[in-house]
């Protein structure tokens, strides 16, 4: 792999204004010069596009695309990606921020890492509120910024299934080939990491690289926070989604051990639809661990 391979940063705004032009910005103070900028505004109804407009007149190299319509974070990447040319891909929402050596280390690590047929790297991330003051890291870290925890790397499919912090999904890279022979991201569903994660999983190792290398804002308005929200349209979308994509997830799974941490990821889904009043998808999150639970009895007698 060539070390300074084309890195593809695809920046997706909605709404978000405020934030977007320091995001651009952190793209541009890269210490590592190949790269290519595409950037997606999904028909905000704020002035986004003309922030990014006004942005573009001194960056003239960058592709941008503005939707018509709003079509969504999952569909506007892949619409991205499809002009993308680099070797590597970033997904980045236009109210994070990069550090100046996340493309750089990434890269280097892609050409490092002792693992092969590698999909991901990712690295640790800051988690700053809207003023962007530092709230605390995704990964707990040390005196000297390193995890407290080892990651699991190489094959970490078991390990997403089970859930929990196995992915920081807003500091990866992609490889371009992995993403293409997996079709992108799933366009039916209300968000992307999940489903993605754990189908380049299962066909792609997964490297981690301990270093914080970017950070991630929390706010109000953010994807994730509509997960605690009760009777909130996109909060139902959000939980038919994780629904579909368990769902599938059945016929990616050839093992016991893979069942069984996929039924720990049910069991904790089951509590969390319950406790936020999504109770039809609760009944269906109950049928569906019974159904692993008798594949569980059919792996003992084919064993």
């Amino acid at each position: 792999m060539h070390h300074n391979s084309l890195v593809t940063i695809i920046c997706t705004c909605y709404n978000q204004h405020e934030y977007v032009t320091a995001c651009l910005d952190s793209v541009i103070s890269q210490d590592y010069s190949n790269i290519e900028i595409i950037i997606v505004d999904d028909c905000s109804t704020d002035d986004s596009k003309l922030v990014i407009e006004n942005w573009i007149k001194s960056n003239l190299t960058v592709r941008f695309l503005s939707n018509e319509t709003n079509l969504g974070i999952t569909k506007s990447f892949n619409n991205a990606a499809r002009y993308a040319t680099g070797t590597y891909l970033v997904d980045l929402a236009a109210d994070d921020l990069l550090l100046p050596h996340f493309t750089s280390s990434l890269v280097k690590k892609f050409n490092q890492s002792r693992h092969n047929n590698l999909g991901i790297v990712y690295g640790n991330a800051a988690l700053v509120d809207h003023y962007g003051d530092f709230k605390s890291y995704y990964f707990d870290v040390n005196t000297s910024n390193k995890v407290l925890k080892k990651r699991v790397t190489g094959d970490i499919y078991t390990t997403v299934l089970t859930g929990g912090d196995s992915i920081c999904s807003v500091s990866a890279m992609i490889k371009k080939a992995a993403f293409d022979q997996l079709q992108g991201y799933d366009e039916s569903l209300a968000y992307e990491d999940l489903d993605f994660w754990i189908r380049c999983s299962r066909n792609y190792s997964f490297d981690f690289l301990d270093d914080v290398i970017m950070q991630k804002r929390n706010v109000q308005a953010s994807l994730s926070s509509n997960f605690s929200k009760k009777n909130n349209r996109l909060a139902r979308q959000m939980y038919a989604s994780t629904y579909s994509i368990l769902t599938n997830t059945l016929q990616l799974n050839s093992k016991i051990e893979e069942d069984l941490a996929l039924q720990k990821r049910v069991h904790h889904s089951i509590i969390h639809s319950f406790k936020n009043g999504y109770y039809q998808l609760t009944f269906k999150y109950v049928f569906l661990r019974a159904k692993l639970s008798w594949r569980k009895i059919a792996y003992h007698y084919t064993d």
